[in-house]
């Protein structure tokens, strides 16, 4: 994919996100920061009974790849259950982004995948983790 389309892609989910803020009353939350860039993403999650994600939203603040990954994602799992949260790999994240990224660019691009997967893992159902 040549550069226009990548910075199109990156910059509409950048400049206009999608679910970016916080849920009132998220039913799991989780932060990470990635240390060696500064940047922050928080992602919020609505689980249904049936362990569906009806809703993900996200906050934070960094790079451009690191916030438009955090909207891409939250668009691309709401619908899916936990279940198939947990086969959701690193390389279909960054097949998301529809771009080539370096390695260091790759952390900013999966670090909202990271917080996903420990809310996957770490859910619940009791109530928003720390």
């Amino acid at each position: 994919m040549n550069d226009e389309l990548y910075a199109e892609h990156i910059l509409d989910h950048y400049e206009s996100p999608y679910h970016r803020g916080e849920l009132d009353q998220p039913s799991c939350r989780h932060v990470e920061l990635n240390p060696l860039c500064g940047d922050r993403v928080q992602l919020d999650l609505e689980i249904d009974g049936e362990q569906r994600i009806r809703q993900a939203f996200f906050a934070g603040e960094g790079c451009a790849i690191s916030q438009a990954a955090a909207s891409i994602l939250c668009e691309h799992v709401e619908g899916m259950t936990l279940e198939e949260v947990e086969q959701f790999d690193a390389q279909a994240m960054l097949d998301l982004l529809h771009v080539q990224l370096t390695a260091t660019r790759q952390r900013c691009g999966l670090l909202c995948f990271k917080v996903l997967k420990t809310l996957a893992y770490s859910f619940d159902g009791a109530g928003p983790a720390a």
